[in-house]
Order: structure tokens, then C-alpha cells, then sequence
């Protein structure tokens, strides 16, 4: 049987780092406000010469490096975003270029938070079916462009990052199931609304969301893919040896460590410090807890996300 895994991982973050302290100096928020509700203490921004790419690149090369795969290996590129560079080509095709390659297939996933899962699975399916040996899957989203900084309900939340694997066909075991869905019916509770028309922006280009709506869909959908991506594998909660979640609240977060049942001791948490990187979020993830000697190989992760849309889904795999 062959297996996709993940033979390295790599991180990029923006130099610049912003505190609860630094925003409480611009808008009227404290440090103890943001951060009893949400777990975040401080996030990085992308420079203004910084595009996603660029943060997708520094991440790749990370990641290549890691996985010791030559740039010529790589034959499928996915990069999960939902703030491109331009409106087309892709992102992914912009990636592919900076990193020297071409020909492969380098295509772009936009299912904002959980794009990174889709991204993920999208891969896995290439190599299973033999259309490709070793991907390059990139979550980097720069929200840092989309929010509105006088809005104290959503400016402290989100933050500007990459993370990126490298997935390669083996024998050995890796990802084992992963489980998607979607939703448009809620696409009220989290958009961008804006699009481009005859030459003007049409709408607001500021992130606009229902907090407590997305608070309660997210608690119950994250927890109900969870078991759904474990009773098919079947799998028992008890032998996740780790949870590598989307790191948009801490008190999400909480809560579906605790409906498995699982210590947050066996929980990757950097929304402390990366706040909601969007797809970024769980690769940024993912490389912190590999690179802290955390995660060790053999080991069983569970991934798990949610995005606007809704869209949501787990990946149970192996690394």
C-alpha cells in the first residue's frame, strides 16, 4: 500500500511582532481583555514589501531543507490561501516560479482557516492514485491586509505566517484518513465580501464576522469531525498521541481536547504567540511541535480545522 507522508516540515514567520500592549496603545483593548478570551498574546505582520508568496517560499525552503527533497522532486505544488498575491495566476504557480521550478501541476486551495486540511487531503489523493511521488502543501495567508485595525472585535485576532510539508509516496504508514465538509449556509458568520468590478473594490474588503456564531459552530463541527475521522479509521482517542489544531482560540481549542477526552499536555498550542494565522495556522503549528522535539516520528496526530465558509475537516495520520 502506498502511503503519502510527511517527510519534512518548515515555518516562516514575519520579523515584525506585535503585542496586546503594542495594539492597546492604538484601540481602546488591554492585554487581560484579549487575551482571557482568546489565548493570544502577540502575533507577527508581514513587512509592506512582504507578499504571501514570499512567506510561502521562505517556508518551502524550510521544509525542502527538512525533508533533504531537491526542488526538481517536486511535482505538484497546493498552496492553501485566501489572500493571494493578485486575483490569478495563483499563488501556488507564483511559488513555483521564486522556487525554480516548472511544469508541474501548482494550483491554489481557498477554504480560508481549513484550507490547509484541504490542501492536505487534496495531496494525499494525487499520490495514492500515482499522479504524484513528492508535493510541496503551503498554508500562508497575510490577514494583516484584510482587517480592519480600528475593529477591536477582530484586529487582535489574527496574525500573518506560512507553514509548509513536504509529502512524499511510501510504504511506511502516513496519512491514514482525513474527512472534509463545507457549508455555505453560514457564510454570514465569517467573509470578506468585497470583490473586484469595472476598475473599484464592490463592498467592504475588511474581514467581517459574527464572533459567538463562529464560537459555537466551530466547538460543535471541530468536535463532531474529530470522532467522525476516528470511528472510520478506527481509531480510539487514546491513541492520538498528539492534537495539531487550527490555532484560532484557545478556548476552542479546550474544548474538543476536552470532548476526546485528551490533556491539553498532548495539544500543540501556539496561538499564545502566532494568533490566527489562518491556513497557516496548523503547518506553523505542526513545524513548532517537530522542531521542539515534541513530536516524534511514529508518533499518531490528529489535524483539525475550520474556516469561513464554513468549512471544516480532520486528517488522522501518522507521522
Amino acid at each position: 500500500m502506498t502511503f503519502a507522508r510527511i517527510l519534512g516540515t518548515g515555518s516562516y514567520l514575519p520579523q515584525k511582532r506585535v503585542t496586546n500592549d503594542d495594539l492597546a496603545k492604538h484601540i481602546d483593548t488591554s492585554d487581560e481583555w484579549i487575551f482571557s478570551r482568546t489565548g493570544i498574546k502577540a502575533r507577527h505582520i508581514a513587512a509592506d514589501d512582504e507578499k504571501c508568496s514570499d512567506l510561502a517560499v521562505q517556508a518551502a525552503k524550510r521544509a525542502l531543507t527538512d525533508a533533504q527533497v531537491d526542488t526538481e522532486e517536486i511535482d505538484l505544488i497546493i498552496v492553501a490561501t485566501a489572500t493571494p498575491d493578485m486575483q490569478f495566476p495563483a499563488t501556488a504557480t507564483i511559488v513555483q516560479h521564486k522556487l525554480g521550478i516548472s511544469g508541474c501541476p501548482a494550483f491554489d486551495v481557498q477554504a480560508v482557516c481549513a484550507g490547509f486540511m484541504f490542501a492536505l487531503t487534496t495531496a494525499h489523493a494525487y499520490i495514492k492514485s500515482g499522479l504524484a511521488k513528492k508535493a510541496l502543501v503551503i498554508g500562508a495567508d497575510v490577514f494583516s491586509r484584510i482587517i480592519d485595525w480600528q475593529d477591536r472585535g477582530t484586529c487582535v485576532l489574527f496574525g500573518d505566517g506560512a507553514g509548509a510539508v513536504v509529502l512524499g509516496a511510501s510504504d511506511e504508514a502516513g496519512i491514514i484518513h482525513s474527512k472534509l465538509h463545507a457549508d455555505g449556509a453560514f457564510l454570514n458568520l465569517l467573509n470578506v465580501p468585497a470583490q473586484m468590478a469595472n476598475g473599484e473594490i464592490m463592498g467592504t474588503p475588511f474581514l467581517k464576522m459574527d464572533g459567538q456564531g463562529v464560537f459555537k459552530f466551530a466547538v460543535k463541527q471541530l468536535a463532531a469531525v474529530a470522532d467522525e475521522v476516528l470511528n472510520e479509521a478506527g481509531y480510539q482517542a487514546e491513541q492520538i498521541d498528539w492534537i495539531v489544531p487550527h490555532q484560532a482560540n484557545r478556548r476552542i481549542i479546550e474544548a474538543t481536547a476536552k470532548h476526546l477526552g485528551v490533556s491539553m499536555e498532548k495539544v500543540i498550542v501556539t496561538v499564545d504567540e502566532h494568533a490566527n494565522t489562518s491556513a497557516a495556522s496548523i503547518p506553523l503549528a505542526l513545524d513548532a511541535g517537530i522542531k521542539e522535539k515534541r513530536i516524534q516520528r511514529g508518533q499518531n496526530l490528529l489535524l483539525e480545522g475550520i474556516g469561513g465558509g464554513f468549512a471544516w475537516g480532520a486528517v488522522l495520520l501518522t507521522y
